[in-house]
């Protein structure tokens, strides 16, 4: 690639050349450790003599900008402050729009390795010691030879179709969902999935109607969306139907295992809400998120297999099965709208990115993922075991664990009255992360509790963590 320097005339060559290499390295638009060509090079491309480059580059060496490394070439050394912006956001016609997503709550956000804690019940996150390194590199080398046979065109925005039908395939399996391949539009992410079906629904004051608590990064995305968000109570069977109100568009619900309780909905409740958003002419989100992860009692029939009228987009996704970083998820959708999502997909990103597609449709279709799901569910089913018996043993004047039968966290609530944020700083002192979950409260009075991520923490450093909880208990709460 080559160098963007231009220059006028056949006048003080030199001066240009070293005006505007020293002004891209103090704007910072070639950043320290940036190779330049070597001189030669850069004399055929601008058209002036090799002698004029290198008097450049070694007036600049001389006032360190750059360095120059024997048998590998001459690199950028160093830069001064980046040139500062002038205007700020508050001076711009746009001010007000910018200010409210600056000012938009931050949940859920996975801390850097930097930053994380030696044991740390964080949710949503898997243990990359699980993760089948060797067959995923297998799969991605199959899809660097496909996409080395193709012809270097843009894909479809649906998705391969390779991995549209090995997911269609695998939740028919693992879940009894029954679709077809032209159903499923693969998104980057769940959150994208929802961000499409929102946008092709929702208009500046439509109602949404949720679970609280629930999943903030849901709520808000609908609320960017200038949806009025309500939220819906939930008991032990799920989502409270008499309470979704009229004139509701769209209801997000997380049936298999409630986010962040975790009961999984009752078979009554899900016809009473299959037939109130009928009644309302609304859409069903229904984000079945982790609940490949089931421990105990028969599997429950997904809404979208129980919903006879076309009102139901099951949206999945493979962060909680495989990584997070992988950012590959899909949305099952009604008739509808199927053809308005796959409109709104193409107009923001075209599509995802081919390379994982490609390596996940081998994964699938080799049985690679229903393997590493039976391996992790055999692991997941011991933490999950150790930390109940913590909360029925030792912990339990103080926490008592809410039924949960998948996933791989677990909502506890506090039997008695304890400064949680408290207990949560005073823990992190001693390397463990906690997260209270009151934050997934909206519209509802908030309860005291906490959740237990027991994807990513070591099986043995369980005992040892929830020691140093009890520790802190005794000290805050007696």
């Amino acid at each position: 690639m080559e160098l963007h320097v231009v220059i006028n005339g056949r006048k003080d060559l030199a001066g240009q050349l070293y005006q505007q290499l020293r002004g891209a390295i103090e704007s910072g638009r070639l950043a320290a450790g940036t190779q330049l060509p070597p001189s030669r090079l850069l004399a055929e491309q601008l058209g002036i003599s090799r002698k004029t480059i290198s008097d450049t580059y070694a007036q600049l060496t001389y006032e360190n900008f750059l360095t120059g490394v024997i048998g590998k070439g001459t690199y950028v050394n160093a830069r001064s402050t980046p040139v500062q912006r002038k205007q700020s956001h508050s001076e711009l016609a746009s001010a007000e729009v910018i200010e409210s997503w600056c000012n938009l709550p931050v949940f859920l956000r996975h801390p850097t390795l930097e930053g994380s804690l030696r044991y740390d019940f964080i949710g949503g996150a898997t243990s990359k010691g699980q993760f089948p390194h060797d067959d995923w590199r297998r799969c991605v080398s199959h899809a660097m030879r496909q996409m080395a046979g193709s012809k270097g065109f843009y894909s479809v925005a649906e998705g391969l179709p390779a991995l549209r039908n090995a997911i269609a395939r695998h939740i028919a399996f693992s879940r009894g969902v029954n679709c077809q391949d032209e159903d499923i539009v693969v998104c980057n992410g769940a959150q994208q999935a929802l961000d499409l079906i929102a946008r092709v629904l929702l208009r500046p004051g439509s109602l949404v109607a949720m679970e609280d608590p629930g999943y903030p990064p849901a709520r808000l995305l609908f609320g960017t969306h200038g949806a009025t968000v309500v939220g819906v109570p939930v008991d032990a069977e799920g989502i409270q139907v008499q309470h979704i109100p009229d004139g509701t568009r769209l209801i997000y619900v997380t049936p298999s295992h409630q986010f962040p309780l975790g009961m999984p909905m009752s078979h009554a409740r899900r016809e009473a809400l299959l037939a109130r958003a009928y009644e309302l002419g609304a859409i069903i989100i229904e984000d079945d998120y982790d609940s490949e992860f089931r421990y105990e009692g028969r599997p429950t029939d997904s809404l979208h297999n129980l919903d006879q009228r076309g009102i139901v987009a099951y949206v999945g996704t493979f962060s909680k099965t495989l990584l997070p970083e992988l950012r590959l998820g899909y949305a099952i959708l009604p008739p509808a709208i199927l053809e308005a999502v796959i409109r709104a997909k193409q107009l923001t990103d075209l599509h995802a990115s081919t390379l994982p597609q490609w390596a996940l449709a081998k994964f699938i279709a080799e049985g690679c993922l229903l393997k590493h799901i039976r391996r992790c569910h055999t692991v997941y089913a011991q933490r999950r075991e150790r930390i109940l018996a913590r909360m029925a043993t030792d912990l339990s004047p103080w926490l008592e664990a809410v039924p949960a039968s998948a996933g791989f966290h677990m909502a506890v609530f506090c039997r008695v009255p304890i400064d949680l944020p408290l207990v949560i700083e005073l823990a992190k002192k001693v390397e463990v992360g906690l997260y209270a979950i009151d934050g997934f409260y909206y519209q509802q009075p908030a309860r005291s509790g906490m959740y237990f991520g027991f994807g990513a923490i070591e099986t043995l450093d369980i005992d040892i963590a929830l020691d140093r909880l009890r520790d802190i208990l005794q000290q805050v709460a007696g």
